[in-house]
This record gives structure tokens, C-alpha cells and sequence, in this order.
């Protein structure tokens, strides 16, 4: 099985959809065993909760216990004939590494295929520093972390390294992990971040942006709904997830929440403008008025929440971090102002909740190796 790389070249569409309809089916399948956790699911049930055919199901499951992605976790009890047997996952079957590559710091994770941290490496690094050296220094902070839960010499002799994905600050085009003109390192525009970085591990990586990652690695951890992912370290964005999904927008532009204008004659902005919800924000921050920052950012998220109508504001990044309490206030008073202007004096009603985002300093590179995972588990962002 290849859960990565599942495009291959065919003679027309309906080989290109038989595979497509295998792969989606296999997929199925490994997210039913995933969430059935250590007790396992029979066949059988397997068979009704995907819709597929017990012969379907028996060749599958089958392919992943050759494969060693599924293993026997007991007999269960039947209500007639003889006991069933369930199956499980086998979280070491299959690895993906996160890369959280920020202005100043990199942090690398080594993720199994329940998404569970398994190993970790953290260090600095900044982009100013030049793409050959930045690169070179990414790959070696990779090698070492496979080697050491691993072993091997490179990445590619990690036979369960299903690849690598990186996120970081945007804006970029993730589909052909490209970057964009990055605030503050305009060196890196046009960078082909994905495929220099595939040459020097020789295995797959996959590129996004920081909030998009921390976002999807929330969904992945259970947060549903439609949730806006809101992320202060160094710079200022937004991860949308609408629906389940994360939203990226037709240019994979969505999400650059930092560089919404809030005054149009307000300070000089690194990407240009004056007065975006960053440059307001971070201002804040380096003059040391935290509840001026989070008001600021309750502001922008006022903005989001109207625009969008989203369940929940989640919070993180290393500067929330710093006095979480103080952003939740501060951003939820915000947003309840508003509510209660909206229908009157009185209880705010439907109030979107504020709250600081589960993962801590690790989020953004579990995401990151989420976007390796989600398309082994069919819930892959495309």
C-alpha cells in the first residue's frame, strides 16, 4: 500500500477511478480501526459502518494485516455461529514527521499513525538565514529525529516514514508547496520549499501554512464544527476550519487574518499597509500592554466571527501562551460587546465561545504531520 502517493498514470478514467475507489475504501477502513482504538472492530462491522461487502472488507483488511498495518486484538461474542474476530491498527506501522519551521525556532515531531508523539526534537533557526542553510539545517534536525526512533542513516531507510510535512508563517501555495512572499523574509518568494526539501530527504513532503496545520491538527484531535484557529508568536494569522474542513481558499490565500486593516492611517505594517490587526497587535505586545493586544485581537476576531459565523475562537501561539488567561478575557469581551449589541441590552445571546487551543507549543508541528496522516486515514485536504 502506498497512502501517500496514490496517483499513478493510467490508460483513462475508470483505471484512475478503480484506484481512486481503492484507495478511498482502504481509507475507510484504517479510520474505522483507528477510532476503535486498543478493543479493536470485527469485519462484520466494519462491513456495515463503511457500506461496503464482507468480501470487500475481508480482501482489505486482509492487504493491511499482510502490510502490517492491522493486527488481531481478540475474539468478541456472538449473538450466533462462532466468535468474531476484531481487528486493530498498529500505530507503529506507519510514522510522519512535523516540521514547525517559525521565524526563529524549529521544532520537529516524530508522529505514529495514532497521532501520538513519539519523539521530538527542538532547536533555532531564522529564515533570514538563507534557504541552502535553513534547508540544510531542517534536514538534519529530520534525519537525526528518524535515526534516533528509527535508526537508518537517512529518512529513506525508514521503511514506516510515510514523509515529512513542514508548516510555516505564510502566505504560500501549499498545493505545489511553493512560498509566497513571506512578511518580513522577502528572499524566500518563489521559493519551491516542497520539492528542495523532498531532494534532500528523498522522501515525500508536503507544505503549509502554520495556522492551517495547528488548525487541521485540532480537527484531526476532535475539535468539530466551525472553529477559527487564531495563532500569536512572532507574527499573527488565522486557521479556518468550516465544516470539518479546513478552508484555504481558491488561491490558498484564506487565513491571512494578521493583515486585515483596522486603521487606515495606523503604523507601518511589514507587508506594506498601515494599521493591520498584526502590526496593532504585536505594538501591543512589545510595549508590554497585554490587555491593549488581546483587545486588538478581539477586534479582528469580532470581525471574523461576523463575517463567517463560526462556533468557536481557539487560541495559541507562543505570545498567548505568555498570559493565556489575559487573551481569553480580553478577546471574549470583545466578542460578547458585540453580541449584546446585536440583540440588545442585556444577556449577550450566542455568544461565541474563546478558549486557548489544546497542543500547546507543540500544535502547529502535530499539525504539520497531520498532513501527512489525514491522507493515509481519507481525511486528507487535498
Amino acid at each position: 500500500m502506498d497512502p501517500v502517493n496514490r496517483t499513478k498514470s493510467g490508460p483513462g478514467p475508470v483505471g484512475a477511478n478503480l484506484l481512486a475507489v481503492r484507495s478511498h475504501n482502504t481509507a475507510l477502513v484504517l479510520d474505522l480501526l483507528r477510532g476503535a482504538g486498543a478493543e479493536g472492530i470485527s469485519r462484520l462491522e466494519l462491513a456495515e459502518r463503511t457500506g461496503l461487502t464482507p468480501q470487500a472488507v475481508s480482501k482489505i483488511t486482509a492487504r493491511l494485516r499482510d502490510e502490517g498495518f492491522a493486527a488481531e486484538a481478540g475474539r468478541r461474542a456472538s449473538t450466533g455461529g462462532k466468535p468474531r474476530t476484531v481487528l486493530r491498527l498498529v500505530p507503529e506501522a506507519g510514522h510522519a514527521v512535523g516540521v514547525h519551521l517559525d521565524r526563529d525556532e524549529l521544532r520537529t515531531v516524530l508522529l505514529d499513525l495514532n497521532g501520538n508523539v513519539v519523539g521530538e526534537r527542538y532547536g533555532t533557526v531564522g529564515l533570514g538565514g538563507g534557504a541552502d542553510a535553513v534547508l540544510d539545517l531542517v534536514a538534519a534536525e529530520v534525519t537525526a529525529l528518524v535515526a534516533g526512533a528509527l535508526g537508518g542513516s537517512s529518512p529513506a531507510d525508514a521503511s514506516t516514514l510515510l514523509g515529512v510535512g513542514v508548516a510555516l508563517p505564510g502566505p504560500l501555495d501549499h498545493v505545489r508547496g511553493v512560498l509566497h512572499r513571506v512578511t518580513g523574509f522577502p528572499e524566500w518568494a518563489g521559493f519551491p520549499l516542497r520539492d528542495a526539501l523532498a531532494e534532500r530527504l528523498g522522501v515525500p513532503v508536503v507544505v503549509d501554512k502554520d495556522t492551517n496545520a495547528a488548525a487541521l491538527g485540532l480537527a484531526a484531535a476532535g475539535e468539530g464544527g466551525s472553529f477559527a484557529y487564531l495563532h500569536l508568536g512572532t507574527g499573527l494569522g488565522a486557521g479556518l476550519v468550516i465544516g470539518g474542513r479546513v478552508h484555504r481558499g481558491v488561491r490558498t490565500g484564506a487565513g491571512e487574518f494578521g493583515h486585515q486593516v483596522l486603521q487606515l492611517d495606523g503604523p507601518l505594517c511589514p507587508c506594506g499597509d498601515r494599521g493591520c490587526v498584526e502590526a496593532l497587535c504585536l505594538a501591543a505586545v512589545g510595549r508590554g500592554e497585554t490587555a491593549e493586544a488581546a483587545r486588538v485581537l478581539g477586534v479582528g476576531a469580532g470581525n471574523l466571527v461576523s463575517l463567517l459565523d463560526i462556533d468557536l475562537v481557539l487560541l495559541g501561539g507562543r505570545t498567548v501562551a505568555g498570559d493565556p488567561e489575559a487573551y481569553v478575557r480580553g478577546v471574549s469581551e470583545v466578542l460578547t460587546g458585540r453580541a449584546r449589541r446585536a440583540v440588545g441590552a442585556g444577556e449577550a445571546a450566542g455568544v461565541v465561545p474563546v478558549r486557548v487551543a489544546s497542543g500547546g507549543e507543540r500544535g502547529v508541528a502535530v499539525g504539520a504531520g497531520q498532513l501527512l496522516l489525514g491522507a493515509v486515514f481519507g481525511r486528507g485536504e487535498g
